[in-house]
C-alpha cells in the first residue's frame, strides 16, 4: 500500500509540473508569433538614385528644410492598387510670410509620371494653416500593356514630396512630412483583355552541326517561301497588274519619243537662204 500510494503522489507531482510548463510557456509561444512592428523610416533621398526604400504599411516621418525634394521608393507587384498619404507639418504661422503649394508626384521605373485617380494631389496651405494633406491613389498595376502606353506595370515606384510654390523667405524652414503607402491586392487581369499568347516568339534552338554540313531549312520557311512553278505563274500570268504596267510604260514612252523627233526636228528650208522672186532691174536688162 505505502508503494501504491508514493507511485500515485509522484504522477499526480509531475502532471501538476507539467501543466504549470504549458502554463507558462503558452502566452510566450503566443507572444513569438505576432509580427513586430515594422520601423519607422526617418530618411529621404534627394533625388531618383538616392531615394530611400519603403516598404508598403511602414510608418515614415521624416524632418526636412522647406523647398527640399524628398524622394522615397516602394514596390508594386501586378493587381494591386496603391495608395499614398502624405501629411505635411508646417512651420509657425508667425514665421511664414505666406501661402505654399505642396505637390506629391508618382513615378514609375522609367521616371513616367503616374496619373492618380482620386485624392488632391496637389494642396495649398494659407498663412495660418498648421500642416497640409496630400494624397494619390494610383491606377491598378497591371500584368501587360502595350508598348506605347503609359500604364503602370510591376516595379519600383518613386513617390517625390516638393514645395512647388511658396515665398523665397521661406525657404529653409523646418518641416515634418509623414508618408504612408498602402496597398490592395486584387485581380491582376484587366477587364476586358486577355493575352492568349506571349508578346514575342519562343526560341527554340538547333543543334550542333559538324564541319562541312549544311544546315536544314525550317518546315515553316520551307512552306513559306514560293515555289519555282508559281513565280513564273505569277509573272506571266495574264491578265495582271504587271502585263498592264509594262503596256503602259511602252505606249507611254513611245509618245514621248514621237513628240520629242517633231519638237527637236529642223526642216532644211528654215535654214537655207531665201530666194529673190522679183525680176531683174531696168539696169540689168539683158
Amino acid at each position: 500500500m505505502r508503494a501504491t500510494s508514493r507511485l500515485a503522489g509522484s504522477l499526480l507531482a509531475g502532471s501538476a509540473a507539467g501543466g504549470l510548463l504549458l502554463l507558462s510557456a503558452g502566452p510566450a509561444s503566443a507572444g513569438g508569433g505576432s509580427p513586430s512592428p515594422r520601423p519607422t523610416v526617418g530618411t529621404a533621398g534627394t533625388s531618383f538614385l538616392t531615394a530611400t526604400v519603403v516598404e508598403p504599411g511602414q510608418p515614415v516621418r521624416v524632418s526636412a528644410s522647406t523647398g527640399d525634394h524628398l524622394y522615397w521608393s516602394f514596390a508594386a507587384s501586378a493587381g494591386q492598387t496603391d495608395r499614398v498619404t502624405v501629411t505635411v507639418t508646417l512651420p509657425p504661422a508667425g514665421s511664414r510670410h505666406g501661402a505654399a503649394t505642396y505637390t506629391a508626384d508618382v513615378f514609375d521605373g522609367l521616371r513616367r509620371r503616374q496619373a492618380c485617380t482620386a485624392g488632391p494631389q496637389n494642396a495649398t496651405a494659407a498663412a495660418g494653416a498648421a500642416s497640409v494633406r496630400l494624397r494619390c491613389t494610383l491606377r491598378q498595376i497591371r500584368a501587360w500593356a502595350e508598348p506605347w502606353s503609359d500604364d503602370p506595370l510591376p516595379g519600383t515606384y518613386y513617390l517625390r514630396l516638393s514645395a512647388t510654390s511658396l515665398p523665397e523667405q521661406d525657404l529653409g524652414q523646418r518641416i515634418q512630412a509623414d508618408v504612408r503607402i498602402s496597398a490592395r491586392n486584387g485581380d491582376a487581369q484587366p477587364a476586358g483583355a486577355k493575352l492568349k499568347s506571349p508578346l514575342s516568339p519562343a526560341v527554340n534552338p538547333g543543334a550542333t552541326l559538324p564541319p562541312g554540313a549544311a544546315p536544314e531549312a525550317s518546315p515553316s520557311a520551307a512552306s513559306s517561301a514560293p515555289k519555282p512553278s508559281e513565280r513564273v505563274k505569277g509573272w506571266f500570268s495574264w491578265p495582271s497588274s504587271r502585263w498592264w504596267w509594262t503596256l503602259g510604260g511602252g505606249v507611254l514612252a513611245a509618245v514621248a519619243a514621237v513628240g520629242g523627233y517633231n519638237l527637236t526636228r529642223h526642216p532644211r528650208h528654215w535654214f537655207s537662204p531665201r530666194r529673190s522672186t522679183a525680176g531683174p532691174g531696168r539696169n540689168g536688162q539683158m
